[in-house]
């Protein structure tokens, strides 16, 4: 079996049953030639004090010329069957300690602690993977500061078998004053820059990142209103340039939202049941009283989750502009917060009147400022721009009346 690797790193500490881990977006290898990259990754981490439960969702892509190809599973060297007790001696040999070994579904997870890089890295070149170049000193550096590694290794018969076209989300538990996600290890073998989307659900407010700015995106904008049929790629436009104008430095804040109400709604609050599946694990999953009526979520009640704040941080990176991994904090920041576009439709009646000449004269000025507003967040051509404007304005956008036509009502 051709399996994938994933390897990330652990925060420092560890439960007294069993060994902590933090697993993020590391890299990705494959047993033979075949590259694996990671493009975009979603995790959402629910903290507070020191506890963390941390959920994982990666979107690798491979090469389509070396797709992965199931085949009957064989040992790698140094593992043959029946010598798990000589591989463990050997990994000791190289400073390297499995600490706990796991079969979760499609998932073969191993916990290592290292002494020293070089270990490390012979152990998992004996055991078949190809590690990319570059990793040994980000692997040193985790070593120094006490940290644990996770592996999962993707069982391709296994997911196969349970009929998943996608690797299923990996959930963790672990208690640390370390606030933080290790990106650095997925940037080693990336190609090109990495999408990352950050989930915080923390008790008491909004969360930011402390190395990095957090930067809101901007917001409450008047916008044309063709924007609506083409949205998804505004929002990628709009995020880009975002981006390029900060350099590709800081992290982005798109949504701050508290769960235990819903006025206005941006979307339906989150209920218990769902919270506790992404590790909320510290208010009472079992909401008492009658519903709140009104404009509130109805999906909520009295007793619920009154103490989750939902923070949603975005990030594009590489090595480059992201040298340092990402280390948080909680605020008690509970303002709401959301990437807000207002898209406006123009009354189009034929009555005449001097409040509805002044209205059209406005229109003109309402719809050139929409225009202008879209062409600075996208970058796009203003005259493409005006051009699928007048669907909604007809040929207001960017032709207002010269200033000898409002003399004589031209």
């Amino acid at each position: 079996m051709k399996g994938a690797f994933f390897l990330g790193a652990s925060a420092l500490a560890a439960l007294a049953s069993a060994p902590a881990v933090l697993a993020f977006c590391g890299f990705y290898v494959a047993k033979a030639d075949t590259k694996l990259f990671n493009q975009a990754s979603q995790v959402v981490l629910a903290r507070n004090a020191d506890k963390t439960v941390l959920t994982m969702v990666n979107d690798f892509d491979e090469n389509p010329c070396q797709p992965r190809v199931l085949s009957p599973l064989r040992s790698a060297p140094g593992m043959m069957a029946g010598a798990e007790g000589d591989a463990e001696a050997r990994a000791k040999s190289l400073g390297v300690t499995i600490e706990a070994r796991y079969t979760i579904g499609e998932y073969d997870i191993l916990i290592l602690s290292a002494g020293e890089s070089a270990g490390l890295e012979t152990w998992l070149r004996e055991n078949g993977y190809r590690i990319p170049t570059g990793t040994a000193a980000i692997l040193g550096s985790y070593i120094k500061q006490n940290m644990k590694f996770f592996v999962a290794k993707v069982n391709l018969q296994e997911q196969s078998k349970l009929g998943f076209t996608y690797l299923r989300p990996l959930q963790v538990a672990y208690e640390s004053p370390k606030f933080m996600l290790p990106i650095r290890l997925g940037t080693v073998n990336a190609a090109g820059p990495q999408e990352l989307f950050v989930y915080a659900l923390t008790p008491r407010g909004r969360v930011e990142t402390t190395n990095y700015r957090t930067v809101r995106l901007p917001s409450d904008v008047d916008i044309p209103l063709f924007i609506r049929g083409e949205f998804p790629r505004f929002y990628r436009d709009m995020f880009a340039q975002q981006v390029k104008r900060e350099d590709m430095r800081v992290v982005f804040l798109e949504y701050a939202w508290d769960m235990s109400w819903c006025d206005p709604c941006a979307a339906d609050p989150l209920t218990p049941d769902e919270l506790l599946q992404l590790g909320v694990f510290w208010v009472d999953q079992r909401p008492t009283g009658p519903a709140i009526p009104g404009p509130r979520s109805p999906r909520f009640a009295p007793g619920g989750a009154v103490d989750v704040f939902v923070t949603r941080l975005h990030v594009r990176y590489d090595a480059a502009h992201f040298p340092e991994d990402l280390v948080f904090q909680e605020t008690a920041d509970r303002a709401i917060f959301q990437g807000r576009y207002i898209l406006r439709h123009p009354w189009k009646g034929t009555e005449v009147c001097e409040a509805a000449k002044r209205y059209r004269e406005e229109l003109y000025r309402r719809a050139d400022r929409e225009a202008q507003t879209l062409a600075s967040l996208t970058s796009w051509s203003i005259d493409e721009i005006r051009k699928k404007m007048r669907a909604d304005y007809g040929d207001l956008p960017g032709q207002p009346r010269k200033w000898w036509q409002r003399l004589w009502g031209g």
